[in-house]
Protein backbone atom coordinates (compact mmCIF):
# COMPACT_ATOMS: atom_id res chain seq x y z
CA UNK A 1 0.00 0.00 0.00
CA UNK A 2 1.24 3.63 -0.60
CA UNK A 3 0.05 6.63 0.55
CA UNK A 4 0.34 10.27 -0.40
CA UNK A 5 -0.88 13.48 1.30
CA UNK A 6 -0.91 17.08 -0.71
CA UNK A 7 -2.97 20.01 0.13
CA UNK A 8 -5.32 20.49 -2.74
CA UNK A 9 -5.96 24.47 -3.90
CA UNK A 10 -6.34 25.76 0.20
CA UNK A 11 -9.84 24.17 0.31
CA UNK A 12 -9.53 20.39 0.30
CA UNK A 13 -7.01 18.04 1.72
CA UNK A 14 -6.97 14.56 0.09
CA UNK A 15 -4.98 11.46 1.23
CA UNK A 16 -4.77 9.05 -1.48
CA UNK A 17 -3.87 4.95 -0.54
CA UNK A 18 -3.08 2.82 -3.17
CA UNK A 19 -4.26 -0.93 -3.48
CA UNK A 20 -2.70 -3.01 -5.79
CA UNK A 21 -3.21 -5.63 -7.32
CA UNK A 22 -2.54 -8.30 -10.44
CA UNK A 23 -2.89 -5.81 -13.96
CA UNK A 24 -5.71 -8.08 -14.94
CA UNK A 25 -8.50 -6.59 -11.92
CA UNK A 26 -6.73 -2.41 -12.39
CA UNK A 27 -5.89 -1.02 -9.44
CA UNK A 28 -7.84 0.55 -6.51
CA UNK A 29 -7.13 3.36 -4.72
CA UNK A 30 -8.87 5.45 -1.63
CA UNK A 31 -9.26 9.52 -1.64
CA UNK A 32 -10.09 11.55 1.57
CA UNK A 33 -11.46 14.78 0.78
CA UNK A 34 -11.96 17.49 3.89
CA UNK A 35 -14.09 19.93 2.11
CA UNK A 36 -13.33 23.21 4.38
CA UNK A 37 -16.10 25.73 4.77
CA UNK A 38 -18.80 23.74 2.90
CA UNK A 39 -21.72 23.15 5.47
CA UNK A 40 -20.24 24.95 8.57
CA UNK A 41 -18.59 22.31 9.15
CA UNK A 42 -15.99 20.06 7.63
CA UNK A 43 -17.30 17.67 5.74
CA UNK A 44 -14.90 14.47 5.31
CA UNK A 45 -15.34 12.27 2.28
CA UNK A 46 -13.96 9.07 1.43
CA UNK A 47 -14.12 8.34 -1.92
CA UNK A 48 -12.78 4.52 -3.52
CA UNK A 49 -11.91 4.01 -6.85
CA UNK A 50 -11.47 1.17 -8.46
CA UNK A 51 -9.83 1.76 -12.06
CA UNK A 52 -10.21 -1.39 -14.40
CA UNK A 53 -7.50 -2.17 -17.07
CA UNK A 54 -9.96 -0.73 -19.58
CA UNK A 55 -10.28 2.32 -18.16
CA UNK A 56 -10.53 5.31 -19.23
CA UNK A 57 -12.50 3.67 -21.85
CA UNK A 58 -14.52 1.65 -18.87
CA UNK A 59 -16.10 3.99 -15.77
CA UNK A 60 -14.20 3.51 -12.59
CA UNK A 61 -16.44 2.05 -9.83
CA UNK A 62 -16.70 4.48 -7.10
CA UNK A 63 -17.73 4.04 -3.49
CA UNK A 64 -18.39 6.89 -1.16
CA UNK A 65 -18.51 7.12 2.26
CA UNK A 66 -18.59 10.12 5.56
CA UNK A 67 -19.21 10.33 8.79
CA UNK A 68 -20.69 13.38 8.51
CA UNK A 69 -23.35 12.15 6.08
CA UNK A 70 -26.06 9.85 5.64
CA UNK A 71 -26.08 6.32 3.63
CA UNK A 72 -28.83 8.35 1.28
CA UNK A 73 -26.67 11.80 1.10
CA UNK A 74 -23.36 9.22 -0.03
CA UNK A 75 -25.78 7.36 -2.37
CA UNK A 76 -26.33 10.36 -4.10
CA UNK A 77 -22.79 11.95 -4.37
CA UNK A 78 -22.10 8.62 -5.66
CA UNK A 79 -24.49 8.46 -8.67
CA UNK A 80 -23.66 12.19 -9.45
CA UNK A 81 -20.03 11.10 -9.94
CA UNK A 82 -20.72 8.38 -11.82
CA UNK A 83 -23.28 10.92 -14.09
CA UNK A 84 -19.75 13.28 -14.41
CA UNK A 85 -17.95 9.91 -15.19
CA UNK A 86 -19.69 9.66 -18.02
CA UNK A 87 -19.13 13.13 -19.45
CA UNK A 88 -15.05 12.26 -19.34
CA UNK A 89 -15.29 8.85 -20.87
CA UNK A 90 -12.05 7.87 -22.79
CA UNK A 91 -10.39 10.48 -21.08
CA UNK A 92 -8.24 10.52 -17.94
CA UNK A 93 -11.07 12.28 -14.62
CA UNK A 94 -10.30 11.12 -11.53
CA UNK A 95 -9.26 15.08 -11.36
CA UNK A 96 -11.92 16.53 -12.62
CA UNK A 97 -15.00 14.46 -10.34
CA UNK A 98 -12.77 15.57 -7.59
CA UNK A 99 -12.84 18.94 -8.78
CA UNK A 100 -16.74 18.42 -9.42
CA UNK A 101 -17.35 17.09 -5.94
CA UNK A 102 -15.35 20.06 -4.41
CA UNK A 103 -17.70 22.57 -6.14
CA UNK A 104 -20.93 20.41 -5.94
CA UNK A 105 -21.52 18.96 -2.70
CA UNK A 106 -23.62 21.29 -0.97
CA UNK A 107 -26.01 21.01 -4.36
CA UNK A 108 -25.75 17.57 -4.39
CA UNK A 109 -26.89 17.63 -0.05
CA UNK A 110 -29.77 19.62 -0.59
CA UNK A 111 -31.09 17.93 -3.37
CA UNK A 112 -30.96 14.89 -1.56
CA UNK A 113 -32.94 16.32 1.84
CA UNK A 114 -35.39 17.01 -0.33
CA UNK A 115 -36.07 13.34 -2.07
CA UNK A 116 -35.43 12.24 1.42
CA UNK A 117 -38.74 14.26 2.70
CA UNK A 118 -40.76 13.24 -0.58
CA UNK A 119 -39.83 9.83 -0.04
CA UNK A 120 -41.81 9.72 3.86
CA UNK A 121 -44.95 8.98 1.89
CA UNK A 122 -43.61 6.01 0.95
CA UNK A 123 -44.83 2.44 2.70
CA UNK A 124 -42.26 0.20 4.56
CA UNK A 125 -42.09 -2.26 2.10
CA UNK A 126 -40.75 0.10 -0.61
CA UNK A 127 -38.15 1.73 1.49
CA UNK A 128 -36.58 -1.21 2.65
CA UNK A 129 -36.18 -3.15 -0.71
CA UNK A 130 -33.26 -5.66 -1.06
CA UNK A 131 -29.89 -5.11 1.31
CA UNK A 132 -26.74 -6.56 1.68
CA UNK A 133 -24.43 -7.32 4.70
CA UNK A 134 -20.59 -8.37 4.52
CA UNK A 135 -19.61 -10.12 7.94
CA UNK A 136 -16.08 -10.96 8.82
CA UNK A 137 -15.75 -13.99 11.58
CA UNK A 138 -12.71 -14.46 13.59
CA UNK A 139 -13.15 -18.37 14.16
CA UNK A 140 -14.82 -21.49 14.22
CA UNK A 141 -13.98 -24.06 16.20
CA UNK A 142 -16.67 -26.29 15.53
CA UNK A 143 -17.25 -25.78 11.88
CA UNK A 144 -19.38 -27.94 10.60
CA UNK A 145 -22.06 -27.02 13.51
CA UNK A 146 -21.27 -23.51 12.37
CA UNK A 147 -21.54 -23.97 9.26
CA UNK A 148 -24.70 -26.00 9.45
CA UNK A 149 -26.53 -23.33 11.34
CA UNK A 150 -25.73 -20.46 9.39
CA UNK A 151 -26.95 -22.44 6.65
CA UNK A 152 -30.11 -22.89 8.29
CA UNK A 153 -30.63 -19.71 9.00
CA UNK A 154 -30.21 -18.48 5.58
CA UNK A 155 -32.56 -20.59 4.38
CA UNK A 156 -35.11 -19.47 7.10
CA UNK A 157 -34.79 -16.22 6.37
CA UNK A 158 -34.87 -16.63 2.53
CA UNK A 159 -30.91 -14.94 2.79
CA UNK A 160 -28.87 -15.63 -0.41
CA UNK A 161 -25.39 -15.16 -0.82
CA UNK A 162 -22.07 -17.06 0.24
CA UNK A 163 -19.67 -18.38 3.52
CA UNK A 164 -16.73 -17.63 2.07
CA UNK A 165 -13.74 -19.43 3.47
CA UNK A 166 -9.96 -18.48 2.18
CA UNK A 167 -7.49 -19.54 4.94
CA UNK A 168 -8.07 -18.10 8.13
CA UNK A 169 -10.22 -15.63 6.29
CA UNK A 170 -14.25 -16.06 7.15
CA UNK A 171 -16.98 -13.73 5.41
CA UNK A 172 -20.60 -13.88 4.95
CA UNK A 173 -22.23 -12.32 2.30
CA UNK A 174 -25.85 -11.82 2.61
CA UNK A 175 -28.45 -10.36 0.40
CA UNK A 176 -32.42 -10.02 0.94
CA UNK A 177 -35.35 -8.41 3.04
CA UNK A 178 -34.15 -6.08 4.98
CA UNK A 179 -35.76 -7.44 7.96
CA UNK A 180 -34.45 -11.08 6.83
CA UNK A 181 -30.85 -9.56 7.23
CA UNK A 182 -31.81 -7.58 10.58
CA UNK A 183 -33.16 -10.81 12.29
CA UNK A 184 -30.19 -12.52 11.07
CA UNK A 185 -27.79 -10.60 13.33
CA UNK A 186 -30.27 -10.79 15.65
CA UNK A 187 -29.40 -14.77 15.36
CA UNK A 188 -25.93 -14.30 14.44
CA UNK A 189 -25.21 -12.20 18.12
CA UNK A 190 -27.53 -14.02 19.83
CA UNK A 191 -27.41 -17.78 19.57
CA UNK A 192 -24.89 -20.30 20.58
CA UNK A 193 -23.10 -20.93 17.31
CA UNK A 194 -19.46 -22.48 18.33
CA UNK A 195 -17.77 -23.90 21.22
CA UNK A 196 -14.69 -21.83 23.06
CA UNK A 197 -11.52 -23.39 23.72
CA UNK A 198 -13.12 -26.10 26.67
CA UNK A 199 -15.84 -27.45 24.30
CA UNK A 200 -18.49 -25.49 25.72
CA UNK A 201 -21.00 -24.17 23.82
CA UNK A 202 -20.39 -20.33 23.60
CA UNK A 203 -22.24 -17.24 21.26
CA UNK A 204 -20.41 -15.51 18.57
CA UNK A 205 -18.44 -12.89 20.47
CA UNK A 206 -15.62 -11.70 17.53
CA UNK A 207 -18.38 -10.62 14.45
CA UNK A 208 -17.83 -8.06 12.75
CA UNK A 209 -19.77 -5.75 10.33
CA UNK A 210 -17.95 -4.75 7.63
CA UNK A 211 -21.03 -3.51 5.69
CA UNK A 212 -25.01 -3.49 5.52
CA UNK A 213 -25.95 -1.44 2.64
CA UNK A 214 -28.73 -1.47 0.12
CA UNK A 215 -27.96 -3.37 -3.22
CA UNK A 216 -27.30 -1.01 -6.00
CA UNK A 217 -28.54 -1.63 -9.41
CA UNK A 218 -24.86 -2.77 -10.72
CA UNK A 219 -24.72 -5.36 -8.04
CA UNK A 220 -25.87 -9.01 -9.35
CA UNK A 221 -28.20 -10.68 -7.03
CA UNK A 222 -27.33 -14.18 -5.76
CA UNK A 223 -29.69 -17.27 -6.44
CA UNK A 224 -29.02 -19.31 -3.64
CA UNK A 225 -26.59 -19.45 -0.52
CA UNK A 226 -23.50 -21.06 -0.82
CA UNK A 227 -20.53 -22.56 1.24
CA UNK A 228 -17.01 -22.05 -0.60
CA UNK A 229 -13.78 -22.43 -0.09
CA UNK A 230 -10.96 -20.68 -2.09
CA UNK A 231 -6.88 -20.98 -2.00
CA UNK A 232 -6.16 -17.41 -2.93
CA UNK A 233 -7.19 -14.19 -2.80
CA UNK A 234 -7.38 -13.59 -6.52
CA UNK A 235 -9.99 -16.62 -6.43
CA UNK A 236 -11.87 -14.69 -3.70
CA UNK A 237 -11.78 -11.16 -5.60
CA UNK A 238 -13.30 -12.68 -8.62
CA UNK A 239 -16.31 -13.84 -7.01
CA UNK A 240 -16.55 -10.49 -5.76
CA UNK A 241 -16.08 -9.21 -9.44
CA UNK A 242 -18.57 -11.25 -10.76
CA UNK A 243 -21.33 -9.92 -8.36
CA UNK A 244 -20.21 -6.74 -9.55
CA UNK A 245 -19.21 -5.91 -5.68
CA UNK A 246 -15.50 -4.96 -6.63
CA UNK A 247 -15.47 -1.84 -4.82
CA UNK A 248 -16.71 -3.97 -1.35
CA UNK A 249 -13.92 -6.21 -1.96
CA UNK A 250 -11.04 -3.09 -2.53
CA UNK A 251 -12.47 -1.34 0.55
CA UNK A 252 -13.11 -4.10 3.23
CA UNK A 253 -11.58 -7.31 2.35
CA UNK A 254 -7.28 -6.29 1.81
CA UNK A 255 -6.83 -5.33 5.59
CA UNK A 256 -8.08 -8.82 6.45
CA UNK A 257 -5.38 -10.17 3.84
CA UNK A 258 -2.42 -8.34 5.77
Amino acid sequence: MISVYFNFKQTIYVYIFFFCFPETHGISFRIQISVKELLDTDVLLKLLFHLPVSYPSTLPDISVTSDQLTRAQCMDVKEKLLEQAKQHLSEPMVHDLILWVQQHLKDVIKQSATVCNEKTTLSKETEDGIWMLLLHLDHMRAKAKYVKTVEKWASHLRLTGRLMFMGKIILILLQGDRSSIKEYLILQKTSKVDVDSSGKKCKEKMMRVLCETEVESQHKRFQTFEVKEYSAPEELQKEFETAGLTALFSEFVPPLLK
